[in-house]
């Protein structure tokens, strides 16, 4: 008996044997001749011998088959789910094994979020103390720059004040120079300059 295939080979022998061996004292009754009973009752019980010969025989073959099938059956599927019990524990390690890998990952992600985040606050410190130090060098070299510009912005007025007040006296000379003009002309020159100090 193939399993695997569902085929019955040794079964439908069985089954023909059987068959013919029912049928055969039928063909001999048949065959006919006087009854006795003494010979019917002789003739029940011998076909009830070979009946259970028969069914012995039949359980005999017919079932070492079928326990042989059933018995190969369990342990293939008895394989199968010691296969298959093997693949889920192996699916199952491998979940563990990437829920592991995945946390491990989702921390790390985090971690470096975190260390870019830092990293960054001290790159926008970094930069902003340049651009401090940058802007208090421009306010420096600012206000040097206004100073010396105004110094020589004074001494410039001072030289302008002092040619003006010798064009203006040597103008005034030439027009009339007495005492009394010079000594006004001093005072005022005096209050002019006292009034660029």
């Amino acid at each position: 008996m193939n399993w695997r295939t569902g085929t019955n080979v040794n079964a439908k022998q069985t089954l023909l044997l059987t068959c013919g061996l029912l049928l055969l004292p039928a063909l001999v009754l048949a065959a006919g001749g006087p009854v006795d009973s003494g010979a019917v009752l002789k003739d029940f019980i011998y076909r009830c011998i070979n009946f259970a010969l028969m069914v012995g025989l039949l359980a005999f073959f017919v079932t070492r088959p079928i326990r042989t099938g059933l018995k190969n059956r369990r342990e293939q599927i008895a394989k199968e789910l010691a296969e298959a019990n093997a693949a889920k524990e192996a699916a199952e390690q491998r979940f563990n094994d990437y829920s592991v890998k995945l946390a491990k990952a989702s921390e790390e992600i985090g971690r470096l979020g975190e260390e870019i985040r830092r990293e960054g606050e001290l790159e926008r410190e970094r930069i902003l103390a340049a651009a401090r130090e940058q802007a208090a060098k421009i306010e420096q070299e600012a206000e040097a720059k206004a100073a010396g510009l105004l110094t020589r912005a004074r001494a410039e007025l001072r030289e302008e004040a002092s040619r003006l007040a010798v064009e203006l006296a040597e103008e005034m000379l030439r027009k009339t120079v007495t005492a009394d003009d010079q000594k006004r002309l001093v005072d005022e020159y005096m209050q002019k300059v006292g009034e660029l100090h």
